[in-house]
């Protein structure tokens, strides 16, 4: 199913009234808050949203019925979401759906009374979020997008997609405490793989340009982005440059591929809003977050763009494309 109509399908289905759940619910009208990283025309949040709420109607929460959205659209400015954010938890929603560490930390930086459920979080507990993943022990909660030994695999697929590939320059925030445990693990997978790593640091969109291009000045590099807000705010800065040097680039997620890039790996991000809609019903059913288990992926997407590979002259080994979960053309 394309995502256009997934969205307006998912949409629709979140308004149906499921008639047993109606008589198991109260009428009473709860109000969950939603803060994203994103515009409100981004089509993959769009995406995210429309399954959460739809998995929500299917738990029997529905919009105008028992329950209300207040939805924020933040952007990637680190700015902007804490304004958002602010102004959200003053709200004093039920619970709060917050995406990635970048709205999380925010959030709780005014709030550690509201609940709040993150579908998408790398590394919460380094990051100060939780306590532990079994107890997590606070007002926060949800699932992570990422194990560290992600970071081996995404230098492995970019060696298998480009066997020349002799330099890999890390994508990387130097001062994202999970990022520091996943380009440990990318360093001690390179010797095997015959590959130097290099990292480059995203925090100054300049001094990141001015990083690629003298990367680039060396032939058989390629790139892996790793995640971080940075990555999410500079996303088509780093997709444009990789296409400008002719950079085969591995990214850790799907909406860099939709975006344009060249391949990404990635856990499956509207299956985890789903399991955050699970844990938003339960919350509002009375469970307490600080009891409920921060939980790893269980599904991780490959996502190949054909479309990209064609315009910079890249051809996919045919083993990558036969196991591809999705192929954008």
């Amino acid at each position: 199913m394309r995502r256009r109509e997934f969205i307006k399908s998912a949409t629709a289905l979140a308004v149906v009234w499921p008639l047993a759940a109606r008589a198991q619910q109260s009428e009473r009208m709860r109000r969950v808050g939603i803060i994203l990283p994103a515009t409100a025309d981004d089509l993959d949040y769009q995406a995210f949203v429309a399954a959460f709420l739809q998995e929500l109607g299917q738990l029997g929460w529905i919009v105008g019925r028992n329950m209300r959205t207040d939805t924020r659209w933040a952007t990637a400015n680190a700015a902007a979401v804490r304004k958002h954010a602010a102004e959200l938890a003053a709200l004093a929603p039920d619970v709060i759906l917050a995406h990635g560490g970048a709205t999380v930390g925010p959030l709780l930086q005014v709030t550690r009374t509201v609940p709040i459920v993150f579908p998408v979080v790398a590394d919460p507990v380094g990051a100060g979020f939780v306590d532990n993943l079994a107890r997590p022990g606070g007002n926060a909660t949800g699932f992570m997008n990422l194990e560290y030994g992600l970071g081996g695999k995404w230098l492995e697929l970019l060696k298998e997609i480009a066997p020349g590939v002799k330099r890999a320059g890390i994508v990387r925030d130097t001062t994202n405490p999970s990022g520091v445990a996943v380009f440990g693990i990318i360093q001690a997978m390179a010797p095997s793989l015959g590959i130097e790593v290099i990292s480059i640091n995203l925090r100054d969109a300049g001094e990141f340009e001015r990083s690629v291009a003298a990367f680039a000045r060396v032939p058989n590099g390629g790139l892996v982005v790793t995640p971080g807000a940075p990555s999410l705010l500079h996303r088509n800065l780093i997709i444009a440059l990789a296409a400008q040097y002719k950079l085969p680039a591995v990214y850790f997620e799907r909406t860099f591929a939709a975006a344009g890039g060249l391949v990404s790996y990635g856990a499956d991000f509207l299956g985890q809003y789903r399991q955050a809609a699970t844990y938003v019903d339960r919350i509002l059913k009375g469970e307490k977050p600080a009891d409920m288990p921060v939980q790893t992926p269980t599904k991780y997407q490959l996502v190949i763009n054909l479309k990209t590979a064609q315009a910079t002259g890249f051809t996919f080994p045919p083993a990558v494309h036969a196991r591809a979960d999705e192929v954008i053309e």
